[in-house]
Formats: structure tokens, sequence, C-alpha cells
């Protein structure tokens, strides 16, 4: 795994849950399907409604037409973020859009262990309330070694929560994947 990840930022406000991430009538597609899967990224923040996009500027489509990618790697957002219900499918359709990291204020704890478990994206928490401090296509520069967030557009920096024993997971790709190397789990 890279020790930075760099983009574009896409910013959302508080309590931002997993039927926005990706709303129930789109989980109709199966995770395993090279094909099938991508639409989880084309449908990925879908249901976020613009008064609480936390976008002041007016709501921005985070995917644009028909592609099932975004131009954001990096979604910055409130507390409570991933709340709402267990689906592992809320990390996994950020993770097929191409975000690489959320950073938020803090997370409905099975989010965060979605996220983290599947190997998904890095879910990092900040130390202070960061969402309107940066905005939407603002470009971010996450450094992994040293858990701070650098916003190239505006150079500020913010520190981050350290990632601690989670990190190795998601470098190993997933829980299981980690399990096996690390001699937990026989093949």
């Amino acid at each position: 795994m890279e020790k930075e990840i760099i983009g574009k930022a896409f910013v959302l406000g508080d309590n931002i849950d997993t039927d926005q991430i990706i709303p129930a009538e789109h989980l109709v597609y199966s995770l395993n399907d090279a094909d099938e899967s991508k639409k989880y990224g084309h449908f990925a923040l879908s249901g976020v409604p613009f008064e609480q996009s936390g976008l002041p500027e007016g709501k921005i489509a985070f995917i644009n037409g028909e592609r099932n990618d975004s131009d954001y790697k990096v979604i910055v957002g409130g507390a409570n973020f991933g709340c709402g219900s267990s689906r592992e499918h809320a990390p996994f359709a950020l993770e097929k859009a191409g975000v690489k990291a959320v950073v938020a204020e803090s997370y409905a704890r099975i989010f965060f262990r979605n996220a983290v478990d599947g190997g998904f994206i890095v879910p990092y928490e900040t130390k202070e309330k960061i969402n309107n401090k940066i905005k939407t296509n603002d470009e971010i520069v996450i450094n992994l070694v040293e858990n701070k967030l650098v916003n190239k557009t505006s150079g500020e920096s913010f520190e981050l929560k350290p990632l601690g024993d989670i990190l190795p997971i998601i470098e190993a790709g997933n829980i299981f994947e980690y399990a096996r190397k690390s001699g937990l789990m026989n093949e």
C-alpha cells in the first residue's frame, strides 16, 4: 500500500447513513460479479439529499454521467459517518467508486469495522471537526505514516488519529488475508 493518498475531496455533513451511501434499491447487484459490482460505484452517495450534503455551494455530483467511478478519492465527513444499517455494501460502494479514504470526525462502529475488515477504504478519524474547513474539489494529501491530512488548495494541515492495528489489515487487503499472512489462519 502506498504511504500517501492523494486526490480531490468530496465534503459531506454529519450523520451520513448507509442508505445515503448506497440506497437499498441498488443492493440488487452481485458483489462478486465484476461487471455487476461496478454498479455499486455508479450509485455511491446517490442517496445524499442536497440539504444534508454539507455543500454550501450547491449539490455537486459525486459520479458524473454513466461512469462507475468518481473524480473524488477522499471523502471528508462529519460526525457519525456510516450510521444506519450494518450492510458491508456501503464501504464496498465507495471503494468501487474509487474512494481511497474517508476522513470523518467519528464513525458508526459497524461501518468502521466493515471498511477495515473488507479492506475497502482507509477510515481515518480527525482530532477536530474539519468538514467545515475543507471544500469539495480541494486537493488533499493524506500521509499514512505521519497521520496527517494536508489541504494543498488552502495550505492547511490537520492531524489525524493514528490508524494503529487496523493498517496491517487494510494493507493485506482484508481481515482474512491478514489472518493468512500472519499465520492466524491456515489456507
